[in-house]
């Protein structure tokens, strides 16, 4: 069902873009505009880019962009119909009735949640009941859980059954198709029969940062494989894109930073101990879509993996990925090798925070990996090892740090300060050419892949997709043109399939007296679309507006059908075919003019 006209428009004048970009990116303005760090990739220098006299955004680093509606579809992973809710509700506005009637996927997500709710509720009711006693000893006894934090984690027991989370649901109405959406339930391909996902282990519930239940973690209490067991992606979950606790952690993170954990209980434990600014990534390698969580709501993290080879690869991975958001990183070592749970349950709160506040910037924790490789005994050894920590001291942007971890190393090392200063100046040349060509080649194959994905016929036709984009910003922009536009161009000789489209569209919802604003296309077109022509509109901002543009828009497409550069034959009605023979001698006579 479309919403109606008048409730979009109310929708985005209750939500200008900068108020709902800012609650996520830090967006200073630069002239008209305002710029910043993407959120939806990673980057040092900001490359996303706000424009609030066209209600839009777009990046020039990933190619995201579109209105206020499609940021928060991208931001918050929701549908349509969702994030106009989401933003509904931020102005205090009523979605029009029976919006959701007709929307199915909508519909899912909504029984998903409500699925999950039950199924949490469902789990820590058995693991209170006498037949869930080997659930709460784990919690309560091994684990030294209080009952508040078992409480307040929503913590539970799945029972050692194949049904009886699937006999709860399914009596309480839930569908087969909805709980196998939800990840809780699957139908066996042997005996068609649904069981359960979720059996005789202690369950985590994952939250998001509204307060739903959108997934779950499990782990087994012996020795069966799996040992742990997280929820795919679902209509409501994405594991990529998913912070185990960041509901409770985001309340203390601007301040505090957040701590990184490897694993949900060493997060409980942390949370448990006082430390409400853990998260943790959930049976997943940390990603961009992590660091960038981070970045929204933090400027420091803290990194606390386990000391062995894998935690430290695992450090090391997310360094170099929250290196790419401008976040302040820290690495925390817990000594002996203890996990952090274990840690807490033999040491006070305070000596953990002694080691949380003396954790090492990731700069000196990429020098002492460097230094383990070699023998600082020997000449040959202190100079390899300078090489390479004047390569990592490269990386700094601030000329002061670089000076200070020069003297640092100068004085440990018995060298010559202005020795190591010029090695880290010789270096930086060299990243900063590798770091301008890396942010090129990302520009470039952003782009290429958004207009192969959008729009591909415009890679073979160069000349006739930049006229057509150039008259379709203009339209959006200026819709006044559209008129004179339709009478001296119809949709039929737009040469690429997309673009007609949209001029189609442009052009039907100014004869029905509709807007062409991004706000009012955006639900009918994707995200990647969305970003696409939001591009278009950036582009043609920037120009003066006039009707000898307009005619120059419509002279160049002309000409590239007279030229035989248009659409291909076999693709064309007859009543198109006549379109295009009359535009050609349009054309011809004015060229003979």
């Amino acid at each position: 069902m479309a919403l109606p006209e008048t409730f979009i428009r109310e929708l985005t004048e209750k939500n200008d873009i900068e108020s709902v970009i800012s609650a996520y990116v830090n967006i200073k303005r630069r002239g008209r505009n305002l710029v910043g760090l993407c959120p939806f990739h990673g980057e040092k220098t900001p490359s996303f880019t706000v424009y609030p006299e066209t209600a839009s955004f777009y990046c020039f680093g990933c190619g995201a962009g579109g209105d206020a509606i499609t940021f928060i579809k991208k931001i918050e992973n929701l549908d349509y119909l969702d994030a106009v809710k989401f933003l509904a509700d931020r102005a205090g506005m009523r979605m029009p009735e029976n919006t959701n009637e007709n929307d199915a996927y909508s519909r899912l997500r909504v029984r998903v949640l409500e699925a999950n709710r039950q199924a949490a509720r469902f789990f820590n009711s058995y693991m209170m009941s006498p037949n869930g006693k080997a659930g709460l000893e784990y919690f309560h006894r091994k684990r030294r859980l209080s009952m508040s934090t078992i409480t307040r984690f929503g913590l539970g027991y799945a029972p050692d059954s194949f049904h009886a989370l699937y006999d709860e649901l399914h009596k309480q109405g839930f569908t087969d198709a909805e709980l196998e959406a939800a990840w809780l339930c699957k139908r066996s391909p042997k005996s068609g029969r649904m069981y359960d996902l979720f059996r005789n282990r202690v369950m985590v519930p994952i939250i998001d940062i509204r307060g739903n239940v959108i997934a779950f973690g499990g782990r087994v209490l012996d020795d069966s494989k799996p040992k742990y067991l997280n929820s795919g992606d679902t209509p409501v979950f994405r594991k990529s894109g998913t912070l185990f606790a960041l509901n409770v952690a985001k309340a203390t993170a601007a301040s505090d930073g957040l701590i990184l954990c490897e694993g949900y209980m060493d997060v409980i434990a942390l949370h448990q101990a006082g430390f409400t600014n853990a998260v943790a990534a959930l049976g997943t390698s940390f990603t961009e879509e992590h660091a960038n969580l981070i970045a929204r709501y933090a400027k420091k993290v803290t990194l606390l993996f386990d000391a062995d080879e894998a935690g430290q690869k695992a450090a090391s991975r997310a360094i170099d990925i929250m290196g790419k958001t401008g976040v302040d990183v820290r690495v925390m070592h817990v000594p002996d090798g203890k996990d952090p749970d274990e840690f807490l349950q033999n040491n006070p709160p305070e000596r953990f925070q002694m080691l949380l506040e003396g954790a090492s910037n990731d700069v000196e924790y990429r020098l002492v990996k460097v230094g383990k490789k070699h023998l600082l005994t020997t000449a040959d050894g202190r100079a390899a090892y300078l090489q390479e920590a004047a390569a990592v001291l490269a990386t700094l942007n601030s000329p002061i740090e670089r000076d200070v971890y020069a003297g640092q190393l100068a004085q440990n090392l018995g060298v010559n300060k202005q020795s190591i200063l010029k090695e880290i100046e010789r270096n930086r040349g060299r990243v900063k050419r590798a770091e301008d060509k890396t942010r090129m080649t990302t520009v470039i194959r952003h782009s290429e892949a958004q207009v192969k994905q959008v729009n591909p016929e415009a890679l073979k036709m160069p000349r006739a997709a930049a006229a057509e984009e150039g008259l379709l910003g203009l339209l959006i922009l200026h819709p006044d043109y559209i008129r004179k536009a339709k009478d001296k161009f119809p949709p039929e000789l737009m040469a690429t399939e997309f673009n007609r489209r949209v001029y189609r569209q442009l052009l039907e919802r100014n004869e029905k007296g509709l807007l062409v604003e991004l706000s009012f296309l955006s639900a009918d077109y994707t995200d990647e679309e969305m970003g696409y022509l939001s591009q278009i509109v950036r582009t043609a901002a920037d120009r003066v507006v006039s009707d000898e543009e307009l005619t120059n828009y419509i002279t160049v497409l002309r000409d590239e059908q007279a030229r035989g550069r248009g659409r291909d034959p076999s693709e064309l009605s007859e009543q198109d075919m006549l379109a295009i023979l009359n535009a050609m001698k349009e054309s011809q006579q004015g060229g003979n003019r």
